[in-house]
């Protein structure tokens, strides 16, 4: 199977959105399309033996819309030419509202002087005509294109009601009559015309965090070849190069400090508002800003394989995908239309059956079309979600789309991995026994070679005391049992103690002594737990360590509820029993023994800290690795699902006042349409306020 994006021009409500999704879907070798309205974007996955991206396009266009692969590059170039060509479509629509809106002007405060005036009429018939073919043309041909393939979309109705008041007028100056609605019909078309700016400006602003990710990446770097510095474009910067990074510079690529120190500001990347320091042997990414010395790095990631690319193309499928509560939107839009047209063909033919003029049950129809449109409806949920996303992303955390908010909102349960998850991961020594630098300075010379966390920890200390390092030769590491070494004509042994958290030092078969060591809770730990706790979520602990230790940490923290010595499948086993007994789950992981659970749980959750595989399994990544921000997850879910409701709640609530409404006669055809262009409006501003969210 294969996946493609396509760029989807020409939608405008969910009825657009369902008819070219049925049409992707019901492609020869397609199995899942899935596109989303604010966006102008499709996903699709498909067989490549049975189908190809050009023949998707084609399939769209068919329809009527407009359809295009993206730009080959990276997320961030993509996600620059989407947002130039929403510049484009925007300043076009605002054009043909400006021209639309001067001359419905003239004729609205002209026409009343002139109604009467069959002469007028001509000249009204002629506006009337060059607005629909002109600025208004694309809701008639969308209309046609979409009734030609059996769909029904928002400019049917639009079409439908328009067309019905222009053909009326038509028939009326032919015959000298004096029942016109030109300048109703060149008003209401002004009108949505206007909506839809405002609401094409207002959306532009859903993806503001998708803007700033991708002005994160500097368009040049400086590199060494041939000894000397070069400026590129950094998508030109080869794996291994030597790149340098000035102070004031934004970092090109992901790499490795070879040379130089300073404090980087990865504020936008992970949410953390202090500079981190940075020195030689410590990573880099992409996009983060170099505050203080200059800096030599060998690339470790370029181009699209960077974590700031990684994190952008997971954000904008998150924003690309479909939540569970736009399933009850599409169902209503699918039906949606069709009953309009049916409710307004009852109401034209029940004002004539009372005895109404023709122009009176027209004027009534006409409403009932024009402020029916299921605009507000199709982007209740997705508005909602590319806010939250959006934000998610400011604090730090990516939610993998809608599906993850919802069930981010119905968490109930917070379980947490111990090593590396609430602890630091870095093992500290806590006492020498005896408290002998001899000891520590023994160990020291041997662990010095060795990659085991233990030993990171034992070099920790000794460089703390200041003790000088010595050297070993014949080194030997013995996976489980520790590693030895000839130092100074000695044979000297470090191997593990009685369970994990010590080690014992011997010289020449001689035991001096044991080092222990102590895991240490992350310094937001406790806040993290009491945090939930206050939420009401119940957190608890499942480790694979010690039972001591873990109930010393879950003491330690504020958990009741833990368990220790779990293999990957014991942890599985435990989520698994409180999902049997209707508990929605989180997982709080960042290694690879946790993956299995990450992914079981309702809602995984995975430090940015930890293992590719625990991310890739995860629905929300910590991108800072602070566990403060699973809470901050939790209450953006919750608000997210609050505003995605109120949207829907609202969206149903004016379509089932405002077509009785219509049908009765209470709602002219102009102020409906400006009914109709303020109820889209209401949900994108709505949703907006998910930018101060959690």
């Amino acid at each position: 199977m294969a996946q493609a994006t396509l760029d989807i021009t020409g939608m405008t409500c969910a009825g657009c959105q369902s008819t070219v999704e049925r049409a992707l879907a019901g492609s020869p070798g397609v199995t899942t399309a899935r596109v989303n309205l604010l966006q102008h974007q499709a996903s699709v996955d498909y067989d490549p033996a049975r189908t190809s991206p050009a023949q998707l396009v084609a399939q769209v266009q068919a329809t009527g819309y407009g359809a295009a692969l993206p730009a080959a590059g990276t997320a961030s170039q993509a996600q620059e030419a989407l947002e130039e060509r929403r510049e484009r479509e925007y300043q076009e629509l605002k054009r043909r509202a400006i021209i639309t809106s001067a001359i419905a002007f003239a004729a609205m405060t002209l026409g009343m002087a002139t109604m009467h005036d069959p002469r007028w009429h001509w000249l009204w018939m002629a506006a009337a005509g060059y607005v629909a073919l002109g600025p208004g043309r694309s809701f008639y041909t969308r209309a046609w294109s979409a009734l030609r393939h059996g769909g029904t979309n928002m400019d049917v109705l639009v079409a439908l009601g328009t067309g019905a008041a222009i053909g009326y007028s038509v028939v009326e100056t032919l015959r000298s009559g004096h029942d016109v609605y030109f300048e109703a019909a060149i008003t209401i078309i002004a009108l949505i015309l206007v909506g839809r700016t405002l609401e094409a400006r207002a959306t532009r602003q859903t993806s503001q965090a998708l803007r700033q990710l991708a002005s994160l990446q500097p368009p040049l770097a400086t590199v060494v070849r041939m000894f000397v510095e070069q400026s590129v474009p950094a998508a030109e910067v080869r794996l291994g190069e030597i790149v340098v990074v000035k102070p004031g510079e934004r970092v090109p690529v992901d790499g490795l400090v070879l040379s130089g120190a300073s404090a980087i500001d990865e504020s936008m990347l992970t949410g953390e508002p202090m500079p981190v320091t940075k020195q030689a042997g410590d990573a880099v990414s992409a996009g983060t800003i170099n505050t203080l010395g200059a800096l030599r790095l060998k690339a470790t990631r370029v181009g699209g394989d960077t974590t700031l690319e990684q994190v952008l193309r997971l954000l904008r499928e998150a924003q690309t995908s479909r939540a569970p509560l736009e399933q009850l939107a599409d169902r209503v839009s699918a039906i949606f239309v069709p009953a309009v047209v049916l409710i307004a063909l009852v109401t034209f033919g029940g004002w004539l059956a009372m005895g109404a003029s023709m122009s009176t049950a027209l004027t009534r129809a006409i409403a009932v079309l024009i402020i029916s449109c299921p605009c507000a409806m199709g982007l209740a949920v997705p508005a909602a979600v590319m806010v939250a996303t959006g934000r998610g992303a400011r604090l730090g955390l990516l939610i993998r789309g809608g599906e993850a908010l919802e069930r981010l909102a119905r968490v109930g349960r917070v379980a947490f991995d111990k090593t590396g998850t609430l602890t630091l991961g870095k093992p500290t020594v806590s006492r020498v026994v005896p408290n002998d630098n001899a000891i520590l300075r023994w160990a020291a010379a041997v662990e010095r070679y060795s990659e085991h966390p233990l030993a990171k920890g034992i070099l920790a200390e000794a460089q703390r005391r200041g003790i000088a390092l010595g050297t070993a030769q014949d080194f030997v590491a013995e996976p489980g049992v520790g590693v030895s070494g000839m130092v100074e004509g000695h044979r000297v042994q470090v191997g593990l103690g009685e369970g994990a958290a010590r080690v014992q030092v011997t010289v020449d078969a001689r035991m001096l002594g044991e080092i222990h060591f102590d895991d240490p809770a992350r310094p937001e730990a406790g806040a993290a737990i009491a945090g939930l706790k206050q939420m009401g979520l119940v957190p608890s602990l499942l480790s694979g360590d010690r039972s001591s230790a873990v109930a010393e940490l879950a003491a330690a923290v504020g958990i009741a509820d833990f368990a220790g010595g779990l293999l990957p499948a014991d942890k599985l086993a435990r989520i698994r029993a409180w999902q049997a007994a209707g508990e929605v789950v989180a997982m709080v992981g960042d290694g690879i023994n946790d993956a299995p659970a990450l992914a079981q749980a309702d809602v995984g959750i995975a430090l940015g800290t930890g293992t590719d595989i625990a991310r890739e399994a995860a629905h929300v990544t910590l991108l800072g690795g602070r566990l403060d921000r699973v809470e901050r997850a939790i209450r953006l879910g919750r608000a997210a699902v609050r505003v995605m409701k109120q949207n829907l709640f609202w969206a149903m609530v004016y379509n089932t006042v405002a077509i009785p409404a219509a049908a009765l006669g209470w709602t002219s055809p102009v102020a409906a349409s400006a009914a109709m262009a303020l109820s889209s409006l209401s949900v994108v501003v709505n949703s907006l306020r998910l930018r101060r969210a959690a």
